[in-house]
């Protein structure tokens, strides 16, 4: 049930340390409306197919029962999701990461369960009913953590550093000939990295999950899977196909995935 975007967030911007914007960290009224009406959809879909064997029970009561259920799974599940995905590790590896949210809110979870049927059901408080509901709980968690990510999905931001701070530690990384360039994008090739700058262009051997998390004190954002690139860095915007694409100084065109398209766009980045 976690991952429903929006049931408790303030209007201000919720960031890890080091400022990088990871999925499930929620932000802005907008995003939580949004998780809520999720949930909301979730447990009326659950209400009309009658699930967990609730099928002989009138409609307005399965509603009644399952979409409180539903908004609190989502409470808990972004409780969860703000301390997991808060973690660079984690965030690189998000079917880890989702894994980690759906088991570590089943517990809790399960007891509200519990609590609310006995209490809507009028049901004796039988301490083996709450082991009985870890698994069917464990496996709703598990289904909306996934689509909530899914549906959520983010580009990783970098932002850039106070003045006087130490410069970005994956600048330590570029080939000699690229040292004191200035940093356009960071292309994936493979298990390798295609750094460009305004010197040129060098590979180093690195994951760009993890070069992102050492990128923080440099304005910029993941436009696509294979692709970070520094906000400065963008001279002009390509559109084709329904795809936008950043021309950048240098005059390397970096795709922009549909998926980040729009929170880009929203960002002032196009």
């Amino acid at each position: 049930m976690q991952g429903c975007r929006g049931v408790s967030e303030q209007g201000t911007p919720a960031r890890p340390a080091g400022g990088v914007r990871y999925p499930l960290v929620y932000e802005g009224a907008r995003d939580w409306l949004r998780g809520a009406l999720v949930c909301t959809a979730a447990g009326a879909f659950l209400a009309f197919v009658g699930a967990f064997g609730m099928e002989a029970a009138p409609l307005d009561r399965r509603l009644l029962y399952w979409i409180p259920l539903m908004l609190a799974g989502g409470v808990i599940g972004t409780v969860f999701a703000r301390m997991v995905f808060r973690s660079p590790w984690f965030a690189s590896r998000p079917a880890l990461a989702c894994l980690t949210v759906a088991v570590a809110m089943t517990p809790p979870l399960a007891l509200v369960v519990w609590s609310w049927t006995n209490l809507f059901f009028d049901r004796g408080w039988v301490l083996m009913h709450l082991v009985y509901n870890l698994g069917p709980v464990a496996v709703v968690s598990a289904a909306m953590t996934t689509i909530s990510y899914f549906m959520e999905r983010r580009p990783r931001e970098t932002h850039a550093a106070p003045a006087g701070s130490a410069p970005p530690r994956f600048l330590e990384r570029l080939p000699t000939k690229l040292k004191g360039a200035t940093l356009y994008a960071v292309e994936a090739e493979d298990h390798y990295l295609r750094i460009h700058t305004d010197r040129g262009s060098d590979l180093i051997l690195m994951r760009l999950s993890d070069a992102i998390g050492e990128l923080e004190g440099i304005e910029g954002a993941q436009t696509h899977r294979s692709w970070w690139v520094a906000k400065e860095a963008v001279d002009d915007v390509a559109r084709g196909d329904g795809r936008a694409t950043f021309v950048l100084k240098n005059g390397i065109e970096a795709p922009v995935s549909r998926t980040y398209a729009r929170t880009l766009r929203e960002e002032g980045w196009y």
